[in-house]
């Protein structure tokens, strides 16, 4: 066997053991049996009845949607004015400061985790749906300035200066030009910090307190073995709409890179 063989039968063998949980979990959220095991003993929506019944669930699906749609708002704030700083001007400790906004993308999220608990507590801040939000919003900026950062470096800067030639001021230049082309990469990474705070487990259920999260809920679940199969089918739920989440999010990325007229040289990390 060449070494392109080797390397491809790895990379297969890769993606099996990567993605073969995530095919599992709808055949047992479909199976007709509480035991998660093979054999398959039939075909059900049991589940699925048990789960839209469920009123806890929707209550921390409320909270998870609260905590994700502020995250992917503040998130991609922030990374909008860091991308945008870092890719169009110079200033003192610029490499040092990216560095620090980029670190959380490097860190353990358990450390991370166990820092804002005793600073939080430390301060005297409870923990509620706020502390969760602010937990997420740092760990969601990187992946937001990732994003823009690839959107702002493809702008041609003849076109601000073209506005600056016509008596545009910076701000209706930034607001007329520069916005509308980085949208698709702005939407994108909305999208995508949304789908990271719905699905982060670690600081929402260090940083909960008593407001318990879709993720939190999801875990304490899992103690209780009549409760798995319902839990697979909102797992079955959950990875269908990251998948559509994160297509439409690379989607939006491609296109804002194709309206700029810039060369797509992968995915968006």
């Amino acid at each position: 066997m060449n070494k392109a063989g080797g390397l491809r039968l790895y990379a297969i063998i890769y993606l099996i053991f990567l993605y073969a949980p995530i095919i599992l979990l709808p055949m047992f959220a479909f199976n007709n049996s509480k035991v998660i095991a093979f054999p398959l003993s039939g075909f059900t929506t049991e589940w699925f009845s048990q789960m839209w019944a469920d009123v806890q669930l929707f209550r921390s699906l409320k909270n998870s949607m609260i905590v994700s749609v502020s995250t992917a708002i503040l998130a991609t704030t922030l990374g909008i004015f860091a991308a945008r700083a870092s890719t169009r001007y110079a200033f003192p400790g610029k490499a040092g400061i990216m560095g620090l906004v980029m670190l959380p993308l490097v860190l353990p999220e358990m450390i991370v985790a166990m820092s804002l608990l005793v600073v939080l507590l430390a301060i005297g801040v409870p923990l509620s749906i706020f502390t969760i939000i602010l937990g997420h919003v740092l760990i969601c900026t990187p992946f937001a300035v990732a994003i823009l950062s690839s959107a702002f470096q493809s702008l041609d800067r003849s076109l601000e200066e073209a506005a600056y030639d016509l008596g545009e001021t910076p701000l209706s230049t930034f607001r007329l030009i520069v916005l509308p082309l980085v949208m698709p990469g702005i939407i994108s990474s909305l999208l995508i910090c949304f789908t990271i705070s719905l699905d982060e487990f670690i600081i929402a259920y260090f940083l909960g307190g008593t407001e318990t999260p879709l993720s939190a809920y999801i875990y304490g679940q899992f103690r209780f073995p009549a409760r798995v199969p319902a839990m697979l089918a909102l797992g079955t739920i959950l990875v269908g709409v990251s998948v559509l989440l994160l297509a439409l999010a690379e989607y939006f990325r491609r296109r804002g890179i194709a309206k700029t007229g810039g060369k797509d040289t992968g995915g968006f990390l």
